[in-house]
């Protein structure tokens, strides 16, 4: 059947922004960023020092190594390792046509959908591979000496850097002996954390069938009133990752599930109850959880009392970072250097990669160069993540942030709370909005369409 009129008008104008925002999001300028060399550097829960007896900064691109001692360039590169390692998620284009649209582009508009993706991205990193798992080739990635580039030419760039890699690198020659060993001592385990690896970029894949791909992403949204182009805040993400991990059919995601703090409340007792909850194969057996706390840092403007709590929550190993950014830019926050949050930015537009093929590239999703940005520009809407493998980790892991939240909190309340039972046991007025029946209950739609209200301001 052919399209009506008022459908062709709406591809023409869908084509139009599409193009707009592909050259507006394609074009990168580039910028380094420098660290300070007296000051240590938290990456989502691990501390670097770049500490040597002369003052001044550090640039993380790697370009002044040899003005620095081999200690100290030994401490950088395991930091530009680890950063690269985490999952980098951004506008993408070209990808299929989203439902219910004619978009084929998130640029403009998906920036908090793909740092939520971030978030639960190295949730599920931590629970497969562990936290001191690191890409073997993170160091082969680098920037380019350009000043800019688009989207089409970084693909050039780095198949011509890859082959550069290749020919110069000098590998250490090891014996025979030791590399017999060395194979069948770490090949099993390489094998296995690579195939993981992928496996977890693939659940984030631009296809309607990826588990936690922006196409089902905004389907579970359409339950709260979303549709593809709409703004996201972080608090409405947090419910739409909970309840794409909920919808989730592949076994491996079966071990996992995601809990949503009510009101900047973190009931105990639910959150144990989802850990003990039956897997959909009837085996009876603790998941690990992902614990979203939306949460507001001042009222208009982020209210600096709030900074040593948030670099405190960036310092624990089982954070797993804080969907925010600054107004009308959402970031994905996984750090910081004394009052700067070291962070990976969405708002790169890159072509749209088919995780579904085998061995394909990689390289699009590891972020090169880390960004900072003062705390004080910060939006005071976000949302913090924490992952938690049992029962006894959670348990420790509420003890510690409590001592925290009480320590940082110069007010009367604390930022959020652990509470002992169920939420159930607490008696709160709810007004029924329009029934529905559909995955989002009557309380969850209510505090949706409140936070959203609140969220205008993030993109």
């Amino acid at each position: 059947m052919e399209a009506t009129g008022t459908d062709e008008v709406e591809k023409i104008k869908s084509k139009f922004m599409s193009a707009w925002h592909n050259m507006k999001y394609s074009w990168v300028l580039k910028t380094k960023t420098y660290f300070s060399r007296n000051s240590p550097v938290f990456l989502l829960g691990k501390c670097y020092h770049f500490k040597t007896d002369e003052s001044g900064e550090l640039s993380t691109d790697g370009s002044n190594f040899d003005k620095i001692n081999a200690e100290i360039s030994g401490n950088v590169e395991e930091f530009r390792k680890d950063f690269i390692s985490r999952i980098w998620l951004t506008y993408r284009e070209e990808f299929p046509q989203i439902k219910g649209s004619a978009l084929t582009t998130d640029c403009g508009w998906g920036c908090t959908l793909r740092t939520g993706q971030m978030l639960l991205a190295q949730g599920l990193m931590l629970h497969f591979l562990g936290r001191a798992w690191v890409w073997p080739e993170a160091l082969d990635i680098d920037n380019s000496d350009s000043e800019s580039w688009t989207a089409h030419t970084v693909k050039k760039l780095t198949a011509s850097f890859e082959a550069s890699l290749t020919a110069e690198r000098e590998p250490k020659i090891l014996s025979n002996h030791h590399q017999g060993t060395l194979k069948r001592n770490c090949d099993d385990n390489e094998m296995r954390n690579e195939v993981y690896h992928r496996k977890i970029i693939s659940w984030f894949g631009d296809s309607p069938l990826a588990a936690f791909g922006l196409h089902q992403l905004i389907e579970h949204g359409k339950k709260s009133g979303k549709i593809a182009g709409d703004w996201y805040g972080p608090a409405v993400v947090a419910h739409i990752l909970r309840k794409a991990v909920e919808e989730a059919r592949d076994p491996e995601l079966q071990g996992v599930t995601v809990y949503v703090a009510q009101d900047c409340t973190v009931y105990s007792s639910d959150v144990i109850d989802r850990q003990c909850s039956l897997m959909d194969s009837g085996k009876a057996d603790t998941k690990a959880v992902i614990i979203l706390v939306p949460v507001r840092l001042g009222g208009e403007r982020t209210n600096m009392d709030y900074l040593e709590f948030v670099k405190g929550i960036l310092s624990l190993e089982y954070c797993v970072g804080i969907i925010g950014g600054k107004p009308k830019q959402s970031y994905y926050f996984a750090g910081f250097q004394d009052d700067s949050l070291i962070y990976m930015d969405p708002h790169y537009c890159q072509s749209f990669v088919d995780v579904s093929i085998k061995d394909f590239p990689l390289e699009s999703f590891h972020c090169p160069s880390p960004k900072k940005m003062s705390f004080k520009k910060m939006d005071p809407s976000c949302t913090i993540g924490f992952y938690c493998r049992t029962v006894q980790d959670f348990e420790k892991a509420s003890e510690e942030i409590t001592k925290m939240l009480k320590s940082s909190s110069k007010e009367k309340y604390p930022l959020f709370t652990f509470v002992k039972g169920h939420s159930r046991d607490y008696d709160f007025a709810s007004s029924p909005l329009h029934e529905e029946n559909d995955l989002f209950s009557e309380d969850e739609k209510k505090r949706l369409k409140r936070f959203s209200t609140e969220e205008f301001v993030l993109l």
